[in-house]
């Protein structure tokens, strides 16, 4: 693959649809992905929010709180407990009045 390869190519558009699934990123970007994913979300009206970080060792699920309790926009948050169960948190954001 030549070196200027994803120079000519625009960014791929990711949907904002309240399921942010995390497997699909490199935890690096995780941090400015999550807070500018849930900004997006607001502005489109979808107050919950599903982030799927994956069960493993718990790194990334522990990564994701720490930013989610950084955020003044989330209300709260908690761990799913139907069929994902650990591996994915639900986000619950605040409406503006």
């Amino acid at each position: 693959m030549p070196a200027d390869f994803f120079d000519d190519h625009e960014p791929i558009e990711y949907p904002i649809d309240g399921v942010l699934d995390l497997h699909t990123f490199s935890p690096a970007d995780v941090k400015s992905l999550l807070p500018e994913y849930l900004r997006e979300c607001k502005k489109r009206g979808i107050f919950q929010v599903r982030i799927i970080h994956g069960k493993g060792k718990g790194i990334l699920r522990r990564r994701v709180h720490r930013i989610l309790e950084a955020l003044p926009d989330v209300l709260d948050y908690w761990q799913e407990e139907s069929a994902g169960g650990w591996g994915a948190t639900l986000v619950r954001l605040k409406e503006d009045d």
